[in-house]
């Protein structure tokens, strides 16, 4: 297998390390993010063309702050600090940083003296973004500024032949004007990256990998219909042909009609043929009494297991299960990434038995949503697919919120169903990353017919965004909301209150649970 070129993104806890990840990305470089607790050996196993440095949220000097190995240094590859990572640079190699007088956050304006190496062709007095509390007041031997800031006098350093590089701002955020001028500056002039990393070339390392790593025992892929499983399904098929079985577990926390649709469009479109399995009763049995989210996602993704290794029993020689798992999953499912907090379990990565008796295959962990849909169209694979809103793993058990009962979750289908058909009659579902409804455990006090009503509200959710690590509220037409209000007030029993959900990610994160 060609070795691919790869940067690697050491995170200090930074809450852009996701971002610089993104633009690596986004011009075509391999880039892959490990905590700062990752040794020399594997540095050196992963072989990467350059390292990143990430921001962070404390001191140099703090006595818990993050560190790296300190042979790391020695690997001889470029080096970007940024922010954090600048100032660990210069500790590491005898510089001082002190704490700022004037703290620096939002805009600044940053003034170059040296345009020769990492500023290459960026223009002078562009606007960059700045976090940070601590400054460096002395350069290590063998470095030079070759860009400052008001309140930031070293604000940009170079060590040419040393190949390290360092910035106080934050190239990787898009109030940075020339953040994507630096960034390439390091990736293709100092690391000599060739970006080459395309869909076509990740699904021929796939391919190989896929190939070697099942050989000729059988794979079971569970089916969800969503967009993650759907690609995964046919890359592996592609890999390994009829030894894949497709799965699709009906779990009583699918949308209207949603698992009957599916079905026939994985046989009739894609060619997967698949076995249906309704255990709709196990899961909702299960989930009985539980409002805890967490508890929630846990008890399906157990019950989803435990389905499967009841089904797999049933076919000879498999030994694989194959998921969807996303890179942002897993991002955000464990702490270890640098100092980032677990916010909250992902079904494909979290709620997992200790012993399973089927293997993992996750050819899409190390992808971003918009990358496996690129890879997607690569494979051929219809627009009505592809172009499919993400839909959770734990399905409409993490939209109704509290306790899950079947009454719940129809209101919730036929409302969700209003809402979803709204949008394409309107044109508007390309448009939109992700749009769905939420049951709320709140009833309250309404008048139809002139009889007093005491019933559920529900939220409608839309939103915007790349790849599901950050996003923003789509901006209905007020009459858009109005109809839509309307409708499902109208012609959903159980629902007498709607309202619109405007909260952006972060804070707020795009499910409710």
């Amino acid at each position: 297998m060609k070795q691919r070129d790869l940067i690697l993104i050491i995170d200090f806890g930074s809450q852009y390390t996701q971002l610089i990840a993104r633009r690596v990305r986004e011009v075509k470089v391999y880039s892959e993010i490990h905590p700062h607790t990752i040794s020399f050996e594997e540095v050196q196993n992963l072989q990467p063309k350059g390292i990143i440095l990430s921001g962070g949220p404390m001191s140099v000097y703090d006595d818990s702050a993050p560190d790296v190995d300190p042979q790391i240094f020695n690997f001889r590859v470029p080096f970007l600090g940024l922010c954090y990572g600048l100032q660990l640079i210069c500790k590491n190699f005898g510089g001082i940083v002190e704490p700022a007088t004037n703290r620096e956050y939002g805009k600044s304006i940053l003034r170059i003296t040296d345009n020769t190496d990492i500023l290459r062709g960026v223009e002078d007095a562009s606007i960059v973004w700045m976090s940070h509390g601590d400054y460096l007041t002395e350069l290590p031997k063998g470095f030079k500024v070759v860009g400052e800031s008001d309140h930031s006098p070293i604000c940009a350093i170079s060590n040419p032949s040393k190949r390290f590089y360092g910035l106080q701002f934050h190239p990787e955020v898009a109030h940075t004007e020339e953040g994507e001028n630096i960034i390439n500056n390091f990736l293709f002039d100092i690391c000599k990256c060739k970006g080459d990393w395309t869909p076509q070339n990740f699904i021929e390392e796939k391919l190989e990998k896929i190939k070697s790593t099942i050989g000729d025992s059988k794979a079971i892929c569970a089916l969800s219909g969503g967009v993650d499983s759907t690609v995964a399904a046919v890359l592996v098929k592609k890999a390994i042909g009829d030894n894949l079985i497709c799965i699709h577990i009906d779990n009583g926390l699918m949308r209207k009609n949603e698992s009957e649709k599916i079905g026939i469009l994985f046989n009739e479109k894609l060619k997967l043929n698949h076995i249906h399995v309704d255990a709709s009763e196990k899961f909702l049995t299960n989930l009985k009494g539980v409002s805890d989210p967490e508890k929630k996602r846990k008890i399906i993704g157990n019950t989803f297991i435990e389905v499967f290794e009841e089904e797999a029993l049933k076919i000879k020689d498999a030994q694989f299960l194959v998921q969807g798992t996303l890179y942002p999953d897993v991002i955000e499912s464990v702490s270890v990434k640098g100092a980032s907090a677990t916010i909250k379990t992902h079904h494909n990565v979290g709620g997992l038995p200790e012993k399973m008796n089927l293997k993992l295959v996750e050819p899409f962990r190390e992808l971003f949503k918009d990358e496996v849909r690129n890879v997607g169209r690569s494979l051929n694979i219809p627009p009505e697919f592809i172009n499919r809103h993400p839909f959770p793993g734990p399905g409409l058990g993490v939209r109704v919120l509290g306790e899950i009962t079947k009454e719940k979750l129809d209101i919730l289908r036929e409302a969700d169903d209003i809402f979803i058909t709204s949008i394409k009659e309107a044109g508007l579902y390309n448009s939109i990353w992700q749009a769905f409804t939420v049951l709320l455990p709140v009833s309250s006090v309404g008048v139809m017919g002139d009889a007093r009503t005491y019933e559920f509200v529900l939220a409608l959710r839309a939103v915007t965004s790349v790849d599901g690590m950050t996003a923003d509220w789509y901006t209905f037409e007020h009459d858009f909301l109005s109809s839509v209000s309307n409708k499902i007030i109208n012609k959903v029993r159980g629902v007498n209150r709607v309202v619109y959900d405007i909260s952006s990610k972060p804070p707020a994160t795009i499910e409710w649970e």
